[in-house]
């Protein structure tokens, strides 16, 4: 009868060990399948941010723009003049802060 117990037990926790590692599994599939959905909303975001950024006086580069999409869009040709710290004008990267002069009107999109 013990062996019966035993074997019957065995069987369970074999089970058991089986629902868990299936539940552990669909948890890893949904959050991943979670996680490429959201960095596919940010990066739309982001697209549609860019133009909608105002032109402070203190200006942090995002991704995608250069120097020239910002002197255009924030009226200020002469972004590198005013920030020494920026040695090669091709070299513009997201994050970089810049100090931005206006010297007209900010174009509307």
């Amino acid at each position: 009868m013990a062996s019966a117990f035993n074997r019957a037990s065995v069987t369970i926790t074999d089970a058991a060990s089986w629902y868990c590692a299936i539940v552990l599994l669909a948890l890893i599939l949904l959050g991943s399948i979670r996680e490429n959905n959201s960095l596919s909303d940010e990066s739309q975001v982001r697209g549609n941010q860019f133009f909608d950024r105002p032109c402070d006086e203190i200006y942090v580069v995002g991704e995608g723009e250069t120097l020239h999409t910002i002197s255009d869009k924030c009226g200020d040709p002469y972004i590198v003049e005013r920030n020494p710290h920026i040695h090669d004008p091709d070299d513009v990267f997201p994050g970089l802060v810049i100090k931005i002069t206006p010297s007209k009107p900010r174009k509307l999109s």
